[in-house]
């Protein structure tokens, strides 16, 4: 298989501008250019990336599956040369669904004074481990330590879990909310990156249906609709507000651990000062008064 970078920037630039044309313009290339490419890509993969009309074109369904792995590897390879050409100045901490929530702008201000040759990017990846096995993130933070080996992973703190509903669900009257109440209805959850599972009522309690999602996005469209509650982090009730959509602070269910973590191939520099900032936004002992999930102080592995 002969595929070029070239190739694939193509195929992204025809589809997002609408016309080879304009693609080439794009691209600073010419419009037969941009056709070679596309014509390339599709003999090098074997099917037609794209219908194409006099007035328009669209991807076909192979041609969407193969733009979002274009994108894909275009961003990977834009990291790198943007890590080739900073000196290793920037340090990427990557999350699936939120950063710190309410400490993530007190972060981005300490970084500067703390870190003041390196600049700190955060990075949204959808993926168990927040981006690290993907080589798209330095650290991660984490709440929900995912099935690998290939991490260090370390306690910094612990986050209240809120109820997300839409705000005419009768429970969106309350201040407070309980696991049995979350349960009568449908529970939206994302079994790959979210923190919430069913282990988190007891075996006989637990919601009768559940609605695998996604993403983030996803679980707050089912959610606002009605469809199905959620139950996530403080950090999510923070940083994602919507119209339509309320979070209530579930009393009774126990604090939710969050991690930092890297990778142990590639460990990053000064992770042990990265820890400490990190840590430094929480304060144990938890906001119920329970004891945390994973035991340890602050700062410590995690098993």
């Amino acid at each position: 298989m002969d595929v070029e970078l070239r190739h694939l920037r193509c195929l992204v630039a025809v589809v997002e501008t609408g016309s080879f044309t304009d693609a080439g313009i794009e691209l600073g290339i010419s419009q037969a250019a941009v056709s070679r490419g596309v014509a390339a890509l599709e003999r090098a993969l074997g099917v037609r990336l794209l219908h194409r009309t006099t007035r328009s074109v669209e991807p076909t369904p192979a041609g969407e599956r193969a733009l979002r792995k274009a994108r894909r590897v275009l961003s990977i390879v834009a990291d790198l040369q943007r890590e080739a050409s900073d000196d290793g100045g920037t340090v990427r901490i990557g999350y699936a669904w939120s950063a710190l929530g309410k400490h993530t702008q007190e972060l981005q201000r300490r970084w500067a004074s703390v870190f003041p040759h390196s600049e700190l990017r955060l990075v949204k990846t959808n993926t168990p481990t927040a981006g690290l096995a993907e080589g798209t993130s330095d650290f991660a933070i984490l709440r929900r330590v995912p099935d690998t080996s290939i991490l260090d992973v370390v306690l910094i703190g612990h986050e209240r879990r809120y109820c997300a509903m839409a705000s005419v669900d009768p429970l969106a009257r309350r201040r407070t909310v309980s696991l049995a109440q979350v349960a009568d209805s449908p529970l939206a959850i994302d079994l790959r990156t979210g923190s919430t599972r069913l282990d988190l009522w007891p075996e006989d309690a637990r919601p009768r249906r559940t609605i695998p999602i996604e993403d983030v996005d996803d679980w707050l469209t089912v959610i606002a609709t009605g469809t199905a509650r959620g139950v996530t982090a403080e950090s999510t009730a923070y940083q994602y507000r919507r119209p339509g959509l309320v979070y209530r602070p579930v009393r009774d269910a126990p604090p939710l651990p969050v991690y930092a973590a890297w990778s142990k191939a590639d460990p990053p520099p000064a992770r042990q000062d990265v820890v400490e900032l990190l840590a430094g936004f929480y304060r144990p002992p938890s906001p119920h008064g329970n004891r945390p999930e994973s035991a340890g102080p602050l700062g410590q592995p995690v098993q």
